[in-house]
């Protein structure tokens, strides 16, 4: 049976929030939680050795611990949390910036690449392979497609490196280092305020139709409608896939993580997930269509 997971949290929640979000969802039926900050530096409600903790409190009640980088390393502070986060060896490190993948390798640390990461070949996962990967995740924009494509190669290959889909949530696009959310606010992002934190579902960026385009959080900018693959589960367990990936969301993710357990286990939900939340949705790149297409409603 394919197994669960729930991604790092993209948003800036308070301590407590974060906190109170991993009690409960240590009840729930995920298999693997990754843990850490993806996305902005300057968040720092917890510190290295606070995600750690956490870690090993998980761990202890039975759940798979993945410690996750940054996605934009953009300091020489940035690359001090890394080093402290690749220093330790409790912990499969997921790797999703190219300075994450050096520093792994370089301390021998089994690393998984995060869907930020441009794995678009098996030559690619052949050499990330000798050098410690234990699993890959297929980019966002990558579909079924390309997905069919690489565990066959990877099959050919002899290889046993677990394949991972991005399958609910707002789909993380870009990154800059410009802070999106300093701007709105008029602010330089040296002295930001933390708005983020004021915005832990991120900020709706819409056209001038009113159709909602993005979502900006930050240096990130995400989907503006939210991915939904739960139809998708059994073509996927078919195919080979390990894992579905669930992204963390501020409200209604238990439900969500409910319906996706039901269906991997063969049993028809009484509800759909996307009728538990607001944003539209979308599934497109599976298809190799626009993202924000709906194919197959």
């Amino acid at each position: 049976m394919m197994k669960l997971s729930l991604g790092p949290i993209l948003w800036f929640w308070s301590r407590q929030t974060v906190f109170d979000f991993y009690a409960n969802a240590v009840e729930w039926p995920v298999d693997t939680i990754y843990l850490g900050e993806a996305v902005c530096s300057r968040r720092r409600e917890l510190k290295p050795d606070d995600w750690l903790d956490l870690a090993r409190d998980l761990k202890a009640c039975g759940k798979d611990v993945v410690l996750s980088t940054q996605t934009l390393i953009e300091s020489e502070a940035d690359l001090r949390r890394l080093r402290r986060i690749c220093d330790q060896n409790e912990f499969v490190v997921e790797a999703n910036d190219q300075s994450a993948l050096q520093v792994a390798i370089r301390n021998n640390l089994p690393f998984i690449t995060g869907p930020s990461m441009n794995v678009y070949n098996v030559a690619t996962l052949k050499v990330l392979a000798k050098q410690g990967l234990k699993g890959w995740n297929l980019p966002v924009e990558l579909g079924k497609a390309a997905l069919a494509q690489l565990i066959k190669g990877l099959k050919e290959e002899d290889l046993d490196v677990p394949a991972e889909v991005f399958a609910w949530g707002f789909l993380p696009l870009a990154w800059s280092s410009r802070c999106f959310t300093a701007r709105h606010y008029n602010l330089p992002k040296d002295n930001c305020e933390f708005r983020c934190i004021e915005h832990p579902a991120g900020m709706e960026l819409r056209s001038r139709e009113s159709q909602e385009l993005f979502r900006i959080n930050g240096v990130s900018t995400l989907s503006g409608s939210r991915y939904d693959l739960m139809r998708e589960l059994p073509e996927m367990e078919r195919m080979g896939v390990s894992t579905v990936r669930l992204s963390p969301e501020y409200q209604g993710l238990e439900e969500v993580v409910k319906r996706f357990d039901q269906v991997r286990r063969g049993v028809t939900p009484t509800t759909d997930p996307l009728q538990l939340v607001e944003a539209p949705p979308c599934n497109g790149y599976w298809y190799r269509k626009p993202g924000m297409d709906l194919v197959g409603a």
